[in-house]
């Protein structure tokens, strides 16, 4: 395929619901109910459209769905890999989380747990074009936050992991690090 072409895009209108769900399967980390929400708002014509039926599905939820969604994410450089999803183990390596010294280590376990006991939930950032320094940096700030404010937060990144793992699955954005918002 040239570099010009966009592949073909696979969400056709009155698409079964089974074959919607094995495309969108792990897009959102352990959360299937969001492409469900989102199936019944079809059609989609592209990746902005699909991505904001997703997004509403999720920021319209009642609370305890949007924080069953937030807990299905797992901390950032977990001291077992093996409790991360294929998709968090990438992005994960490609922030350079598995390979930190231990003084940035010892920061990630540190915040993470603080940052579990004031919000009762992991920690959750897209951390594509981020570093260790600079996810460290942003576990700090957000620390001040309010309870209602993190949460939507949250939900948020969630959203914007969501985009980029669309962008890499389907390929059809022209500005594939930016989400829409």
């Amino acid at each position: 395929m040239d570099g010009n072409r966009q592949p073909c895009w696979p969400f056709s209108r009155n698409m079964p619901r089974e074959e919607f769900m094995a495309l969108l399967e792990g897009i959102y980390e352990r959360s299937p109910w969001v492409a469900e929400h989102a199936w019944r708002t079809e059609p989609f014509e592209d990746i902005q459209s699909l991505h904001a039926a997703l997004k509403q599905a999720v920021n319209s939820a009642e609370q305890p769905l949007q924080l069953s969604l937030i807990h299905a994410h797992p901390e950032l450089a977990p001291d077992r890999a093996m409790q991360l999803t294929p998709a968090s183990r990438s992005e994960q390596h490609a922030a350079g989380l598995d390979e930190c010294d231990d003084a940035r280590r010892h920061s990630l376990i540190t915040l993470n747990r603080a940052y579990r006991e004031r919000f009762g939930y992991p920690f959750i950032i897209a951390v594509r074009g981020h570093g260790p320094d600079s996810i460290i940096a942003a576990m700090k700030a957000r620390l001040s936050r309010t309870k209602r404010e993190e949460r939507q937060e949250a939900l948020d990144q969630i959203n914007r992991i969501a985009w980029f793992r669309l962008n890499d699955r389907f390929g059809h954005s022209a500005s594939r690090d930016q989400p829409i918002e």
